[in-house]
């Protein structure tokens, strides 16, 4: 009989030992709550710790590596098959490498100067990049038209801008046809 009652006991112990292992269960996301909000607490502690307000952006003046970037992309535009290589014709390296590092420079120079104390760097950046761009452009133009009327370095003066490098023209052929005879 003592057994039955052991019995008894333990069988009325299982559903407060379950119930105890279910409030436990339960109480596992309230801990691991706690224990997010107390990482979360860590980034608010150490923010209130760093003071941002001295923390500035500032995108102009570029830095030396940005404006080599920049002179890079010229010269790469200036010498590469392109649209604009296409209508206005490609410069040699040394060529584009030069008119590059004036371009960028030139740009640089307007710029700067429109910049004041208050921009943030946007606008200035902006007039920067449209210097390039209309630079840029002035030199491919002038050099074609330079090539077109024979004025350019690596222009043959005897061919006209219509005739193929190489060919006679009619001014060497009749030359050489009035010093043979």
């Amino acid at each position: 009989m003592e057994t039955e009652t052991q019995l008894e006991a333990s069988q009325n112990d299982i559903p407060q030992q379950e119930s105890k292992k279910l409030d436990a269960i339960n109480d596992i996301p309230q801990q691991e709550s706690k224990k997010l909000d107390a990482r979360n607490d860590i980034p608010q502690q150490e923010s209130k710790k760093l003071n941002f307000s001295n923390l500035t952006f500032r995108i102009w003046p570029p830095a030396q590596r940005t404006r080599d970037a920049v002179i890079a992309r010229l010269i790469e535009t200036l010498t590469t098959p392109s649209v604009l290589s296409k209508r206005y014709g490609a410069m040699p390296t040394d060529e584009a490498d030069f008119t590059a590092r004036f371009i960028e420079n030139d740009a640089f120079s307007v710029a700067d100067a429109a910049a004041s104390a208050e921009d943030d760097g946007i606008e200035v950046l902006q007039v920067y990049s449209k210097e390039i761009s209309k630079r840029m452009l002035e030199a491919v133009k002038s050099r074609s038209s330079a090539a077109a009327s024979g004025i350019s370095s690596g222009v043959d003066d005897t061919t006209s801008p219509a005739q193929p490098a190489g060919g006679p023209n009619e001014e060497s052929v009749s030359s050489s046809v009035e010093t043979e005879g």
